[in-house]
C-alpha cells in the first residue's frame, strides 16, 4: 500500500472522527462538537489489531491497510485484486473473476482467516472447511480494508489462526453525493456502479448498487484439453447491493445498520471422465450472500464508557450443476450456511492511556444440504487492556474463552508490545498469541455420505496454534523514508486432515511456518511515492516432512503512485510470486513444483472537470501466461477504460 499524500492537520483529524464513528467509539452527535477542540495528527489508524481506532503508531501487530484510495488508484474491482499486494498473502484463485479464491496468511491454511465484513463474519459455514470464497466481492463500496497477520483469538475467537481480514464499508458524510461509474474492456468486461450517500452529525446514509460482468475469460489450458474437444472460457455475472444507515437519537444514543447482498453466477468448466479431462460444457454455479447487522451505541459517560449491542445474521446460499456427456445440466447441489450472532462489546476508560475492552457474544451457525441440516452454538467472552506509558511504551493485552456446544471450553490470549525509541525513533514491536479453529460441520456431522464411505468425526478437537513475530520499523528524513522487518513462527497442532485408513477425519497434522516480512516505503515527492514489499516464508508439514502445497517461499510486490499535474494520477504494480509445490489440476499427480511468475499492472485517472473522471488500466502487462493453482490460467494481458461522474 503507498501511503496518500500528507494532509493538513484537520483532515486527518476528520478522517480520524470518521472511524471513530464508523467503529462505533464515538456516537454521531459527538464528532463535530470533538473535532473543534481535539486534535490527532497521524498519518494512518488502525482498528482491527484491538477494535477500537488507534494511531499505527502505537500498534504492535503487522497489520496492512488498503483505503477506499488505494482501490480507485490501482483500480482494483474485486476483493482477490485488492489485496494481491499485501505482504504475508498468497492469493490462489481458480481461474478468473469469480473463481473460487483462497487467502493463505503467513503459510497457514486458507480456513485459518477469518473475515469480517462491517463487523460480520462472513466465513462460509456451509463450506467443508468453513472458509470465505474471496472471489465473490466486489470493491465498489469498500472503505478500507486491515489485514492483520498473526494468531488472533485471544480477542476474535475460532477461525482466526492465521490472522484476520477486516473490510468496512464507505460511511455517508456531508452534503448529498451521487457517484456513477462505467467500465468495459477485455474478455467481454462491462461494469456498472451507482452510489447515493451523505450525512450530517445526526443522520448519515450511504447506497450503492455495483455489477460485474465478464463474458469469456480463458481459464483452462489448452494442453489440458483433449485435440478436438472445444475450450470453454469463464463467464461471471456479479450484482452487489450494499446500505448503511446511521443515526443519533440523542447525546448518549445512536442507532447503526448496514446491510449487503450479492447475486453471482460463474460457468466454469469442470472435469470428467477417467483419466480426468477438462469437461466439453460449462458447469454453473450461482450463490448468493446476504449479510446484514444492527447496533445499538450508548455512551452514558461521555466517551468514556461506549457500549455496543449488535446483531449479526448472515446467509450464503450457493447452488451447483454440472452437466452430463451431452450438455444438459443435471440436478442441484444445494449448500445453505447460516449464522446469527448476537454481541455486546464496552470500552472503559480506566484512566489516560488505559481502556479495557470487555465483550460478550453468542452465536450459532447452521448448514443444510439436501442430505443433512446441523447446527451448533458457542458462547465468548473476552477481556483486552490496552497501555499507553508516556507516549513511548505500548501495550495490548487480550485474554477470550469460548465455551463451544460440542467441543466445551477453549481460553486463547494475546499480548503485544511496541516502543518507541527516543531521538532515533524507532520502532521495536513484538507479539506472542495463540489461536485454536472448531472443528467445522462438515467435518463433524456429515455422516450422510455413506455412499462415498466417508463419515464425519464428532469427536474432532479443536486445530491449535502458537505464533510470535518480533521486528522493527525505522523512519528517517522527517518519515519521508521508512523501512522494517518482521520475524515470525507458528507452531500449528491438532490439524484435521483426511484419514484414509478411518474414512474420517482425525487430529493428526502439525505444522510449523516461519519466516520474515520486509518493507521500504520512500516518498521521493508529495507527488511520487514508491513502496516495496517481500515476503520469505517456509511452511512445513511436520509429520510428513514435506513442505504444504501452495505456500511460495518467496513473493514481493513494487507499488509506485504519481501525480505528474493535478489532475491526472498514475499507478504502477509489480508483483512477483515465487516458484511453489502444488498437485496438478486434478490432484492425479499430488505433488510438483510450480513455477513463479512476475505480473505489472498499469492504470491511470484524469480529472476532465470536477464532476468527470476518464480512467484505464492495463492488467498483466507483460502477458504472464501462468497458472495458480496449477491448471487453471491466470488472466493474460488485458486493457480496460471507463468514465466515472460525481454530482
Amino acid at each position: 500500500m503507498i501511503r496518500p499524500p500528507k494532509v493538513a492537520r484537520r483532515s486527518r483529524l476528520l478522517i480520524t472522527l470518521s472511524l471513530l464513528v464508523s467503529a462505533g467509539s464515538l456516537p454521531a452527535n459527538q464528532a463535530s462538537a470533538q473535532s473543534a477542540t481535539e486534535s490527532i495528527a497521524l498519518d494512518e489508524i488502525v482498528v482491527s489489531a484491538t477494535t477500537r481506532p488507534t494511531p499505527a503508531r502505537e500498534i504492535a501487530n503487522s497489520v496492512t491497510v488498503i483505503t477506499a484510495g488505494d482501490i480507485e488508484r490501482e483500480q482494483r474491482r474485486t476483493l482477490p485484486q485488492a489485496l494481491a499486494a499485501v505482504p504475508g498473502l498468497n492469493i490462489v484463485q481458480t481461474g478468473g473473476p469469480g473463481g473460487l479464491t483462497s487467502v493463505f496468511i503467513r503459510g497457514t491454511n486458507s480456513n485459518h482467516v477469518k473475515v469480517l465484513i462491517d463487523g460480520i463474519e462472513a466465513n462460509d459455514p456451509s463450506t467443508p472447511n468453513r472458509s470465505f470464497d474471496f472471489g465473490s466481492m466486489l470493491t465498489d463500496d469498500i472503505e478500507r480494508i486491515e489485514v492483520l497477520r498473526g494468531p488472533q483469538s485471544g480477542l476474535y475467537g475460532a477461525n482466526a489462526l492465521g490472522g484476520v481480514i477486516s473490510i468496512t464499508t464507505k460511511r455517508g458524510e456531508g452534503p448529498p453525493k451521487l457517484t456513477a461509474r462505467a467500465e468495459a474492456g477485455s474478455y467481454g468486461t462491462f461494469n456498472q456502479s451507482v452510489g447515493l450517500s451523505g450525512g450530517d452529525d445526526r443522520f448519515n446514509y450511504a447506497l450503492s448498487i455495483a455489477h460485474f460482468k465478464s463474458d469469456s475469460t480463458p481459464v483452462t489450458p489448452p494442453g489440458l484439453v483433449p485435440s478436438g474437444r472445444r475450450v470453454n472460457p469463464n463467464s461471471y455475472d456479479n450484482w452487489t447491493y450494499s446500505a448503511r444507515f446511521g443515526v443519533a437519537l440523542s447525546d448518549t444514543l445512536s442507532l447503526n445498520w448496514v446491510g449487503r447482498y450479492t447475486d453471482g453466477y460463474l460457468l466454469f468448466t469442470g472435469d470428467s471422465g477417467f483419466p480426468s479431462t477438462p469437461s466439453s460444457f460449462r458447469s454453473s454455479q450461482d450463490y448468493k450472500q446476504a449479510f446484514t447487522r444492527g447496533e445499538v451505541v450508548w455512551d452514558p459517560l461521555g466517551g468514556r464508557f461506549v457500549n455496543r449491542f449488535g446483531l449479526s445474521y448472515s446467509n450464503q446460499d450457493r447452488t451447483g450443476r454440472t452437466p452430463n456427456a451431452i450438455g444438459i445440466l443435471g440436478l442441484p447441489t444445494e449448500n445453505l450456511g447460516e449464522r446469527t450472532k448476537v454481541d455486546w462489546r464496552g470500552d472503559l476508560e480506566l484512566m489516560k492511556g488505559q481502556t479495557l475492552v470487555m465483550g460478550l457474544q453468542y452465536e450459532r451457525e447452521r448448514l443444510e444440504t439436501r442430505a443433512l441440516t446441523a447446527s451448533n452454538g458457542n458462547t465468548g467472552a473476552f477481556a483486552e487492556l490496552q497501555s499507553n506509558f508516556g507516549d513511548r511504551l505500548f501495550m495490548v493485552s487480550n485474554i477470550r474463552y469460548d465455551d463451544d456446544e460440542t467441543f466445551g471450553g477453549h481460553t486463547t490470549y494475546r499480548f503485544a508490545p511496541a516502543y518507541i525509541v527516543p531521538e532515533i525513533e524507532t520502532k521495536l514491536k513484538g507479539s506472542y498469541g495463540t489461536g485454536f479453529k472448531a472443528p467445522t460441520l462438515s467435518e463433524r456431522f456429515s455422516d450422510s455420505r455413506p455412499a462415498f464411505n466417508f463419515f464425519g468425526n464428532p469427536n474432532l478437537k479443536p486445530e491449535e496454534s502458537r505464533g510470535w513475530d518480533l521486528g522493527f520499523e525505522q523512519p528517517l528524513l522527517d518519515d519521508k523514508v521508512r523501512f522494517g522487518a518482521t520475524y515470525f513462527h507458528n507452531d500449528i497442532e491438532n490439524l484435521i486432515v483426511t484419514n484414509v485408513a478411518r474414512n474420517s477425519y482425525a487430529n493428526i497434522g502439525k505444522a510449523t511456518t516461519k519466516g520474515v516480512e520486509a518493507f521500504t516505503a520512500l516518498e521521493i515527492s508529495p507527488q511520487f511515492k514508491v513502496r516495496a514489499d517481500y515476503t520469505f516464508t517456509i511452511a512445513k508439514d511436520d509429520i510428513a516432512r514435506q513442505e504444504l502445497l501452495r505456500r511460495p517461499r518467496h513473493k514481493a510486490s513494487v507499488t509506485a503512485s504519481w501525480t505528474p499535474v493535478d489532475k491526472l494520477t498514475l499507478s504502477a504494480t509489480l508483483i512477483y510470486v515465487g516458484e511453489r509445490v502444488d498437485g496438478n489440476r486434478d490432484f492425479s499427480i499430488s505433488r510438483m513444483r510450480a513455477p513463479g511468475a512476475a505480473i505489472v499492472n498499469l492504470a491511470a485517472e484524469y480529472k476532465a472537470t470536477d464532476r468527470l473522471s476518464v480512467f484505464g488500466r492495463i492488467d498483466n502487462l507483460l502477458d504472464k501466461r501462468y497458472e495458480n493453482p496449477v491448471g487453471f490460467l491466470v488472466p493474460g494481458l488485458s486493457a480496460y477504460g471507463g468514465l466515472k461522474v460525481t454530482l
